[in-house]
């Protein structure tokens, strides 16, 4: 197996300052795609060259119909478990190589790669903006100069591959419903239905640096089931430093019947109704400020990782089918070899949380995180995150479709965005700021 290491390009040390000069700029579009990643291939041919990915709908789609799988046809180029890892070391992380050495009936389906990921033209035209303009201010807990598009597509650090994650495009206003469960050592769980609304500000269209207030989107949900829980409900107001100032959050409890004020809904504090398995930064596998950790930037490099994952997105698929003892069900998932910018988080002397460090692989086609490895504070994997990503073509937009969290020493995991029963997402949901208030909290919940 070729050793592939981590590979510094030659843009990741370009300048020390955020801004890249035009000549940088003119890359994206070239040799690099829109948004930074590398357009060519890689020497073996197992990575193709990037030719715009999925922008339009296959054929058979229709409008409100779960995405159907472009490469339902396909067979697996080989399957990774604990008997064979050795052989595909250097491509896989930490966290894999633990759940395969634990669950002896665990695998990786490895299928051809497809660099399916996609925006719309306007996000590309932003990111190019953005390239030139952009910087990180407050410590690198905020940016500036930035709207709409990928802000740093030629990071220098690991601050700016972290804040391209999370200022990613992902549609202007999604109303979906999805379940989330945490899956026992045993093998039971809970499903728990949340319908939420996500009102995206940053990346709308229009928007620019000049009209782009300190907020990046709003959030609510409201409990539909079970039904002891039914009608309790969230919302968020997400800031862009959160340093400066902090997202604000209420909830509505069903048996109290009034809305609360959340004094911190952040960092290391728990999530409602995840027996305690997710904390509020791993949503999305990572958000909100990055100030209590120390970010470095290892370098991009060639590895086998979620992706392309329609099977476990199909309509009608049980949840009982999806959700195994030990791990999500490995025949409904897909890994494909990617380039993947890796990028480590240390946490700072003075804070306290669970995770004291943590490595990220995010997509160089999307910024999507697609894994991250968990250490606790002793230096032990303790855990690992996935996303399994598809592209939202109909977007067009490349986000996960099922986010899991496992923890290695509980043998247990949590997995949330269960949606293969439920009506598909609707980007185009009439939604405002004005549906993100305290006020419309109460009314969801009465």
């Amino acid at each position: 197996m070729k050793t592939f290491g981590y590979l510094l390009l030659a843009g990741c040390a370009l300048q020390a300052q955020a801004k890249v000069d035009a000549n940088q700029a003119a890359r994206l579009g070239q040799d690099l795609t829109p948004l930074g990643g590398e357009r060519a291939g890689n020497a073996s041919g197992t990575i193709p060259a990037w030719d715009g990915g999925l922008a339009t709908p296959p054929a058979d789609y229709q409008p409100g119909m779960h995405h159907p799988d472009p490469f339902a046809g396909e067979a697996p180029l080989f399957v990774i478990d604990g008997g064979n890892l050795g052989q595909y070391d250097e491509l896989l992380t930490p966290g894999h190589k633990a759940l395969l050495q634990a669950h002896p009936d665990y695998r990786l389906r490895v299928f051809p790669t497809h660099r399916s990921a996609a925006a719309p033209q306007r996000i590309y035209d932003a990111t190019r903006f953005n390239a030139v303009n952009g910087s990180l201010i407050a410590g690198g807990n905020g940016v500036e100069g930035v709207a709409a598009g990928v802000p740093f597509p030629i990071p220098a650090n690991g601050l700016e591959a972290i804040w391209n994650h999370i200022l990613r495009y992902r549609g202007e206003q999604i109303h979906f419903t999805t379940n989330q469960a945490a899956v026992l050592n045993n093998g039971s769980y809970n499903l728990l239905k949340l319908e939420r609304d996500i009102y995206f500000v940053y990346g709308r269209d229009g928007m620019t640096p000049a009209n782009l207030e300190n907020t990046l989107f709003f959030y609510k949900y409201r409990v539909v089931a079970p039904a002891k829980l039914s009608g309790s409900a969230l919302v968020v107001q997400e800031t862009l430093d959160q340093v400066l100032s902090i997202r604000k959050a209420w909830r509505f409890n069903r048996g109290e019947r009034r809305v609360r004020r959340l004094p911190m809904l952040a960092y290391d504090t728990l999530q409602p109704d995840t027996n305690g398995l997710a904390t509020a930064d791993v949503v999305d596998s990572y958000n909100g400020a990055p100030d209590r950790y120390e970010w470095q930037l290892l370098g991009k490099r060639e590895m086998l990782v979620p992706y392309n994952s329609y099977a476990v997105h199909q309509r009608g698929v049980p949840y009982e089918q999806i959700l195994k003892p030990g791990y999500v069900n490995p025949d409904l998932l897909r890994y494909e070899q990617h380039r993947v910018w890796v990028v480590e988080a240390t946490l700072r002397k003075g804070f306290s949380h669970p995770y004291a460090k943590r490595r990220f692989y995010l997509d160089e086609d999307s910024w999507q995180i697609l894994a991250v490895d968990l250490y606790d504070k002793e230096g032990n994997l303790s855990g690992m995150q996935e996303s399994h990503p598809i592209s939202y073509y109909d977007v067009p937009m490349f986000g996960s479709t099922l986010e899991t969290i496992y923890d290695f020493q509980g043998e247990r995991y949590f997995v949330d965005g269960l949606d293969n029963n439920e009506p598909m997402y609707d980007f185009n949901a009439p939604l405002s700021p004005r549906d993100f208030t305290p006020q419309a909290l109460r009314r969801e919940g009465n």
